[in-house]
């Protein structure tokens, strides 16, 4: 006698989701976001639109947890604590400015940006997924340093963070110059010089 199994729905849907993402991180690479359509990401993705839908309030939604999924964002930031505070924001400011200046996540990363922007639900997406675990783990490793007495007692802490980041998405938004390790380098020395860093 033959045994079937029964499919398990939650695998199916587990394909279905990670098909929908692929297919919207290639499109979105491709065509752009103000020519991408739900429709072109189902019809990608093998699936159909109510699929998405049920899963996703619109084509941003998508697009910015395609983003999360193909950088492997979510849940897996984290900042070194070597005791060498210098070293420790390099390595993770250089990986960010390579993300920004990769081509192929430019505009995916212009289009979540805009969506964020008029979004206030996808807004709130972002802080609690991408934004906001950056700056705890930043704020977190920045206040390791004052308690080392690596900065001063009354360093504040979340204008450090912005001295940080702050430049580094300023020159990427305008298209200002390069975006490479050497830059984030001298950002870092820069800041760690403005906040009157020991050593």
């Amino acid at each position: 006698m033959r045994r079937t199994t029964a499919p398990d729905p939650a695998r199916r849907s587990e394909r279905s989701r990670a098909a929908i993402l692929t297919a919207a991180a290639e499109l979105v690479a491709e065509v752009g976001f103000g020519k991408l359509t739900i429709e072109a990401i189902a019809a990608r993705a093998g699936v159909g639109k109510q699929t998405i839908y049920r899963w996703w309030p619109s084509k941003g939604a998508v697009v910015f947890d395609a983003f999360l999924a193909a950088g492997e964002h979510e849940g897996g930031l984290a900042l070194p604590d070597t005791g060498d505070l210098a070293a420790d924001l390099r390595a993770v400011l250089r990986p960010t400015a390579a993300e920004l200046a990769d081509p192929a996540l430019d505009r995916t990363y212009r289009a979540i940006t805009s969506e964020v922007l008029n979004d206030p639900a996808m807004f709130a997406e972002y802080r609690a997924r991408l934004l906001d675990p950056l700056l705890d783990v930043t704020r977190e490793r920045l206040r390791s340093a004052r308690e080392a007495g690596q900065l001063a007692p009354d360093t504040d802490l979340d204008l450090a963070i912005e001295l940080l980041y702050g430049p580094l998405h300023y020159r990427w938004l305008h298209r200002l110059g390069p975006l490479d390790e050497a830059h984030a380098d001298r950002l870092v020395d820069a800041a760690l010089r403005a906040l009157g860093a020991a050593g």
